[in-house]
């Protein structure tokens, strides 16, 4: 028998609903997939850094070219 508390009142889970049992499977599916999304975000977010970089390692102290991209640190922004 394992227990659940929530909001601060513990219950037996086998003795839930099939319908609560669900709702709390759909919580955890969503809980599995937010920690997915955010181990993707870091991901994202330093293959972006890296690209950040080699555009600052390309242009050195240069121009960006006829597209200009504004480096501000690990920012790049793109004037359209």
């Amino acid at each position: 028998m394992a227990n659940i508390t929530i909001d601060g009142t513990e219950y037996d889970f086998d003795d839930l609903s099939d319908e609560v049992k669900a709702q709390l499977g759909s919580i955890r599916f969503v809980d599995a997939e937010i920690q997915r999304t955010k181990l993707t975000l870091a991901a994202l977010q330093t293959a972006r850094n890296a690209y950040g970089k080699a555009v600052q390692d390309v242009l050195g102290e240069g121009s960006a070219g006829e597209e200009e991209i504004e480096i501000l640190g690990d920012n790049i922004t793109f004037d359209d």
